[in-house]
């Protein structure tokens, strides 16, 4: 059977890699379901079961790709500009990273450093690895970055004392590098521990080594822009941490194992600052969530507990659970009848996960993809916010055809792999959570509840009334950054410029009294629905212009997007201001905004030269503006303009 690599092989030699390269992610993933290695993978070394496609050997093919011919012809690729430098060789790791991100449908521009010259990549403005601005720096360390400090003999005190340096030096990169830098743990090598003849020493060593690394993953406690990747499980699931030939004769000192299970975490990385999220699980239940088929074997034949086989799938539950305690979205997927399902979900023993966990219950016998399809649309998210997990092969198959943008964890009859694969591709990693995260299915019951009121017999209108929709608009409070942030980063449908701002960013952009930074809470007869949106704009001569507007899926079609334009008009024209500008950049996913702004009252300009074909402009004289909806009401704190300020 021709496997992802061939067909990437084909692909390259008829010079069609970059008009394909949309076929990239579905080629990998469907690989990676044919071994059987549930999003494992093979590395060259010892991570994964050796058997799937391998990220660094597609990784090397695609990495002679010409960026710029796949945009032309796939202009919504998400591009990731990574820069990459570090204590030693580094360079291995661009292969890996490549594959890693091209299965997750992005495009890696990195930019290298030389040889062990990261203090000067880092800290230099004028440093090649600074001038793209790239989306994440990262900072290859390892047990070099120690020893190098230690004299030729040396003690676990010099080690020691070696690491206060080390951590100090690492403090200041956070602060001096802009946009995000990603550093990581350093494996203690055994050829390095194993120098101190006594056991004594050696645990001190140890000691000395874990409290050096602990005190590097708490800076990220104080640092909002650094990220610090935990080496230690990567190395635990398989190791070891290099070839000694390679180190000693290449200086590469972590190996081509691990920097491809490194590179895997980077692109869970990259995919939550650039990339699609993922915000609801889809689960099939026969052989998936317990163990048995409760068609054929009834509530009695199925087990998630009390044999060797339903304690592995309770302990996937309980996987589950903790997931959906985060803010991931559960829903099922199942061929089954509704009511045993329902009945099984409330009463059965064995069960962790009870019916209000999940936020869709699909159990009919309609084929899955349209099943996935219709949560999606229940849900107000796209296809491409959803994973779906399934024994299944035949209905994983049908998920990737007729589903497209939904990611798919292959699982089997062996339910103690489940939790390794449902985890291995992080589908679900986010920088920060905030509090409407862990608040998000509460959240969406309580959307079910506002369904219930849109069909009980009344018109949209009459709903929206009785909804008794509160907006509260005003500057962002200390604590809401993150969640700021993560609505830019997050939100495709009502996103008029694409894209979004990291939490740095946005802090900056509120001190600066040239810009408006404004946040939306929202509640209604249900309860509060927290901050579900943003507006960005630049003060100029006599005008504002309107650079970002995010509003969250969960709160669409209540007119808060356009309470909040009315408010915000108005106040311009009190502020005396001549005009309000704003741009529409099409996306991938926003095609539903386009007439937003017409819809205000606003008028099509021409672009300016050069952006014809990346944006629509748009123009408000105030001399009308429209009228707050009637059924929202408004508390607005909005300030005064910069040059009021500095009277």
């Amino acid at each position: 059977m021709t496997n992802a690599l061939d067909r990437l092989r084909e692909l390259h030699a008829r010079g069609l890699v970059e008009k394909a390269y949309d076929q990239v992610p579905a080629l990998l993933a469907q690989d990676t379901d044919q071994s059987g290695t549930g999003g494992l993978h093979g590395t060259g070394g010892s991570h994964g079961t050796g058997a799937a496609a391998d990220p660094a050997k597609a990784g090397r093919l695609l990495a002679r790709v010409d960026p710029d011919a796949v945009l032309a012809h796939h202009p919504h690729t998400p591009v990731v500009t990574v820069a990459v430098t570090g204590q030693s060789t580094v360079g291995h790791v661009i292969d890996p990273l490549t594959g890693e991100l091209a299965r997750h449908g992005m495009l890696l521009r990195p930019v290298v450093g030389e040889y062990g010259t990261y203090l000067r990549d880092l800290t230099d403005p004028r440093s090649p690895l600074r001038t793209p601005a790239p989306d994440l720096t990262l900072c290859l360390l390892d047990a070099e970055t120690l020893f190098a400090q230690v004299p030729a003999v040396w003690r676990p005190e010099d080690v020691e004392a070696a690491g206060e340096e080390v951590l100090s030096r690492c403090a200041a990169l956070a602060d001096a590098v802009p946009g995000t830098l990603v550093l990581n743990t350093l494996p203690l090598p055994r050829s390095s521990s194993r120098q101190l003849v006594d056991h004594r020493s050696r645990a001190r060593l140890g000691a000395v080594w874990r409290e050096f690394n602990a005190r590097l993953l708490r800076l990220t406690e104080s640092a909002a822009r650094l990220v610090v990747i935990d080496l230690e499980p990567l190395v635990g699931d398989g190791g070891p941490v290099t070839d000694p030939r390679l180190e000693r004769y290449g200086k590469v000192r972590l190996g081509a194992g691990l920097l491809a299970a490194y590179a895997r975490e980077v692109a869970h990385l990259a995919r939550a600052v650039r990339g699609p999220v993922r915000k609801c699980l889809v689960l099939d239940l026969d052989h998936t969530l317990w163990d048995g088929v409760l068609g054929e074997d009834g509530p009695d034949g199925i087990a998630a507990a009390g044999t060797l086989r339903g304690e592995a799938f309770g302990a996937f539950q309980r996987c589950v659970r903790q997931l959906a305690s985060q803010g991931v979205l559960l829903a099922v997927s199942s061929k089954n009848d509704e009511e045993p399902v329902l009945e099984t979900l409330r009463t059965h023993p064995d069960m962790t996960l009870r019916e209000q966990d999940f936020v869709r219950i699909n159990a009919n016998w309609q084929p899955k993809d349209g099943n996935l399809l219709d949560i999606a649309r229940a849900l107000d998210l796209g296809p491409d916010a959803l994973v779906f997990a399934d024994d299944s092969p035949a209905e994983r198959a049908r998920v990737r055809q007729g589903a497209p943008g939904v990611a798919v964890v292959p699982l089997d009859d062996e339910p103690a792999l489940h939790v390794t694969r449902l985890l291995a591709d992080g589908w679900f990693d986010t920088l920060r959570l905030t509090d409407e995260d862990r608040a998000r299915t509460g959240e969406y019951h309580r959307q079910r509840e506002r369904r219930a009121l849109l069909h009980a017999g009344t018109s949209h209108e009459e709903f929206l009334r009785a909804l008794e929709v509160a907006l509260d608009l005003g500057p962002p409070r200390a604590h809401e950054y993150a969640r700021l942030s993560q609505l830019s980063l997050r939100t495709n449908q009502f996103n008029l410029t694409g894209g979004g701002h990291l939490e740095p960013e946005l802090v900056a952009l509120a001190a600066d009294p040239a810009r408006l930074l404004l946040a939306a809470r929202t509640a209604d007869r249900f309860g509060a629905n927290g901050l579900v949106a943003a507006v960005l704009g630049t003060f100029g001569a006599g005008t504002l212009r309107l650079d970002g507007m995010w509003l969250s899926c969960r709160v669409l079609g209540r007119d808060i997007e356009r309470a909040v334009l009315a408010v915000l008009l108005a106040h311009a024209r009190d502020l005396g201001l001549s005009a309000v500008t704003a741009r529409y950049v099409p996306t991938a996913r926003n095609h539903r905004v386009r007439d937003f702004y017409p819809s205000c009252g606003f008028t099509e300009r021409a672009a300016p030269a050069g952006r014809e074909d990346i944006s629509v402009e748009f123009h408000h004289d105030l001399t009308r503006v429209p009228d707050v909806p009637g059924h929202v009401r408004v508390t607005a704190t909005l300030g005064r303009r910069p040059a009021d300020e500095s009277r």
